[in-house]
């Protein structure tokens, strides 16, 4: 891994949190990810299941671990299973992970090779009443493919059918929700990076490039720093594309008046980071431009400031559908006899903000959550407010980091320039920081 060690007390309190939540008699079970072969030997890069690192920290595929906090055996109450390396593999593939650094890593002092987890997780199994089994969930969509945790799971159910199966992943949106301040930092590095990107991009951007070069400085700063890579697939938009709100083809050029929308997360040690900002390509804002822009970026502002403890996401949006309205207004695109005349289950501020304006951001860019409960603190959010205006071809959205406390909503990414003039500034130096 690029990323530095992280501290296993992370990864110990994880655990601790996660198997208080367990009923009495229960063994967990969690499958890293599978390898995913690209192209006859080849794999696509490997990344992590969330919920095994979360609990563990160790970052390989074929890696089981298994909690069982009232097993009556000695010392067995957390377990690791990890490959053992063979000459074969040693050669072509290197050393994976040995037993001792996977205690290391995870805190976990009971790591057994792979190739002996049957008989041992039998006999714990006989041993369980119930089984947490972690089974892949998106409550937006089933998902469509197995896993190597949902094939698990299927198979336990059949040979085990006398015990009583539970879900983790309900427990684990609970936890992962709420970040401590081992996780904090590993955001704010991630945060950090993209910020460094954001600004070799300001000294670089200019009339004729593609967007794709763009793309290559942003993971050229990403890469250097020691990220996993990008958390997501970046959108590097200029002109109207960024009015296609998932657009990822990055491959046109980028026009003397355009704007260009850039929205991209470095990923340092797993944790994401989800920023969007929109520069003006040759430099300078038109006034049109500029309008748009700060009415966007007052809304970012004020919407920050609603994100408090309490609130639930679905008043959050609500709250900032409001907002938008007024800036709409402003901006001359709606009018106030419209929005009294409109129906409520349509507001038309939708007509040019259509998406949502927060999620949960951690292991993922679109965090483990339940988007049901009320924001507390220790959340952390992304807040991405737009006016998109393909007819104009404009599409201006801000996105910003925010940690929830107690006392104020923090601005992780506060100090990613935002400001109109500051960006100028930026860009007429024509810098690409080293």
């Amino acid at each position: 891994m690029k990323y530095q060690p992280i501290n296993p007390v992370l990864f110990g309190h994880n655990r601790k949190r996660f198997m208080r939540k367990m009923q009495p008699d229960s063994i967990a079970i969690f499958y890293s990810n599978d390898l995913m072969p690209r192209d006859g030997s080849t794999f696509f890069p490997f990344r992590q299941n969330s919920s095994l690192f979360y609990l563990s920290g160790l970052d390989q595929a074929e890696t089981v671990v298994v909690l069982f906090p009232d097993c009556i055996k000695d010392g067995f109450q957390e377990l690791a299973f990890v490959k053992r390396t063979n000459e074969f593999s040693r050669i072509w593939d290197g050393n994976s992970l040995t037993k001792a650094d996977a205690q290391a890593i995870s805190g976990i002092r009971k790591v057994f090779w792979l190739d002996e987890m049957d008989h041992i997780l039998h006999e714990l199994i006989l041993l369980s009443k119930r089984i947490y089994i972690n089974a892949e969930e998106d409550d937006l969509q089933p998902i469509p493919f197995d896993t190597q945790n949902r094939r698990a799971a299927k198979e336990l159910i059949n040979k085990y059918p006398a015990h009583k199966f539970h879900r983790s992943q309900p427990v684990l949106k609970k936890l992962m929700m709420l970040k401590n301040t081992l996780e904090l930092e590993l955001i704010q590095e991630a945060i950090n990076i993209s910020e460094h990107a954001f600004r070799r991009v300001l000294g670089f951007v200019k009339p004729g490039q593609k967007e794709y070069e763009i793309e290559a400085e942003i993971t050229h700063e990403f890469v250097r720093r020691g990220a996993n890579g990008h958390a997501y697939p970046p959108i590097i938009a200029g002109g109207g594309r960024a009015c296609i709100l998932h657009y990822a083809y990055n491959n046109q050029t980028c026009q003397d008046g355009d704007l260009l929308l850039m929205d991209f997360g470095a990923e340092y040690a797993n944790y994401a980071s989800d920023i969007t900002r929109v520069i003006p390509v040759n430099g300078q804002f038109s006034p049109r431009q500029k309008d748009v822009y700060q009415a966007v970026l007052k809304v970012v502002k004020e919407a920050q400031q609603l994100l408090v403890p309490g609130i639930l996401l679905e008043e959050y949006n609500v709250e900032i559908g409001k907002i938008m309205e007024h800036a709409l207004v402003d901006l001359a695109l709606i009018s106030r006899k419209e929005i009294e005349q409109q129906h409520p289950d349509y507001p038309l501020y939708k007509k040019y903000f259509m998406h949502s304006p927060a999620h949960h951001l951690g292991l993922g860019v679109h965090d483990l959550s339940n988007r049901y409960d009320p924001v507390m603190a220790g959340m952390v959010f992304t807040c991405e407010p737009g006016i998109y205006l393909p007819k104009e071809q404009i599409g201006i959205r801000i996105e910003n980091n925010l940690l929830v406390t107690d006392e104020s909503t923090i601005d992780l990414s506060a100090n990613i320039p935002s400001e109109v003039e500051e960006i100028e500034e930026l860009m007429a130096a024509g810098v690409v920081l080293s």
